[in-house]
């Protein structure tokens, strides 16, 4: 019994609960009230009949004397008095002649109804609630004689007797309205308000549902089967739900492949620009050309490749070559350096761009070092006889990318082709740098004079070998 009394009570926490029960309660309020109103005036007609049929025993007593020719006003007024002395309702009265309305003779309290209101009447009466009083006048042709007689009630208990009907009425119209909306929610709460709100706790946990991309909950909206248009609604929730989780599966899967693509196309674009490159050219930006002030380039060759290709399978040459440059890539990788491009057997890299840094012609000659080292452990590795020539060069560069198709990120300059003409006119197994990058490696690497060769579009030009690194 306490558990369906806290039910019934928890109805009244939804605001849905509350419209309805006050709207049930005002209306049923409103009801009554119109019902009442007549009703408290058919019930003040009723008790004033009721006086006056109790006075009526007096007043007829008065019409009799009144039928009677009476001179002597002294005689009169003994008769009046004694007629009316038993009667505690009557407070006054007024008696007039109706030809010419002489009054004749008055006691007690004088009634409020004047002679001029009652000429085209039969009856005549009034209730005063302030006073507490009522008036009867009855005219000469109600009464039968040539008289019209006025007479005062007290209406005092009429007046008490409707207070204590209306209590009683509003008590009965409380307890009506309390016991009906009492009934009316206990009704709706468990056929409606109660479903709505496992509804609502049916919606909340699908949001919760589909926004943490969790398993379809065990919906309450599911175990029920209603025919009506709340069963509907709950069909159509079910339904949208089933059919907006499939979609955002759907979206999902979809979502983690274009990402996985995106992932792909995102790393076949850093393989082929630096990453600061490829972020401007994914915000638009085109025909990218920066130009710096001193980068360092090393172009590297393998010695005798050639021959090498020609007596090992395609296969296995692009394996070999695959190796020896995956290798120059983690290199490239460890120094921060800037791979730019390979063609053939040759492998270029640069030191100081897209981001400027002041330690790139030392990054550069580490990884030259390393390289010999490298190309020496494959040769052991292989049994081939290889080796690497290496040319070094420091100067300005313009570095961009041009073209709409197979771009790539280039240099172009002076020094560019310096450095290409140190690698050319090398020594394989040696590094040779040209005086630009000597003056940036002297203090911290061992160098050896060369001396003065003829470059080709250059003309003389003083260059070292790079044979370590100073103690």
């Amino acid at each position: 019994m306490s558990l369906r009394l806290f039910s019934f009570l928890g109805f009244f926490k939804s605001r849905l609960s509350r419209q309805i029960a006050l709207w049930v309660f005002a209306s049923i309020l409103v009801i009554e009230a119109i019902i009442l109103v007549p009703s408290y005036f058919r019930r003040e007609d009723e008790l004033l009949m009721q006086l006056e049929q109790v006075s009526r025993a007096t007043i007829d007593s008065l019409v009799f004397l009144l039928k009677q020719d009476i001179s002597d006003r002294n005689l009169l007024d003994t008769k009046v008095k004694n007629a009316i002395k038993e009667s505690k309702i009557i407070l006054g009265a007024s008696i007039y002649m109706a030809n010419n309305g002489q009054l004749i003779y008055t006691f007690g309290e004088s009634p409020g109804i004047g002679l001029d209101q009652v000429k085209n009447e039969h009856v005549l009466r009034k209730h005063y609630l302030d006073a507490k009083r009522y008036d009867v006048a009855w005219t000469n042709k109600y009464l039968g004689c040539n008289y019209i007689l006025i007479v005062r009630h007290d209406a005092a208990s009429v007046q008490s007797e409707l207070y204590a009907y209306i209590w009683r009425i509003t008590i009965l119209v409380l307890i009506i309205t309390a016991f009906v909306t009492t009934v009316t929610m206990l009704f709706l709460g468990g056929t409606v308000i109660a479903p709505i709100l496992r509804l609502r706790d049916d919606l909340i946990a699908a949001g919760d549902a589909l926004s943490k991309n969790r398993v379809q909950p065990d919906f309450y909206s599911l175990s029920v089967k209603r025919d009506d248009e709340l069963g509907e609604v709950m069909v159509a929730f079910n339904q949208m739900f089933r059919r907006v989780y499939k979609e955002i599966a759907q979206r999902q899967a979809a979502e983690e492949i274009l990402r996985a693509e995106q992932e792909k196309s995102e790393r076949l674009l850093l393989n082929i620009l630096p990453e600061t490159i490829a972020d401007r050219l994914k915000q638009g930006e085109s025909n990218i050309a920066d130009g710096f002030a001193q980068v360092t380039i090393l172009f590297a060759d393998i010695v005798g490749f050639t021959e090498i290709s020609s007596r090992t399978s395609p296969q296995e040459l692009v394996e070999l070559l695959n190796k020896i440059f995956s290798a120059f890539d983690h290199l490239t990788d460890r120094y921060g350096l800037e791979k730019i491009k390979t063609i053939g057997d040759n492998y270029m890299v640069a030191g100081g761009l897209p981001v400027s840094c002041a330690n790139h012609a030392e990054s550069i000659a580490e990884m030259a070092l390393e390289m010999q080292q490298e190309i020496m452990q494959f040769s052991d590795e292989s049994g081939q006889p290889l080796q690497i020539r290496i040319g070094i060069n420091t100067g300005p560069v313009v570095a961009g990318v041009i073209g709409t198709k197979k771009f790539i990120y280039d240099l172009w300059g002076d020094a560019v082709n310096t450095a290409s003409r140190m690698e050319s006119q090398g020594i394989p197994g040696k590094i040779q740098v040209s005086d630009s990058t000597y003056q940036l490696l002297c203090d911290k690497y061992l160098l050896k004079k060369r001396g003065t060769i003829n470059v080709k579009g250059k003309g003389d030009m003083t260059t070292y070998y790079l044979t370590g690194r100073k103690l």
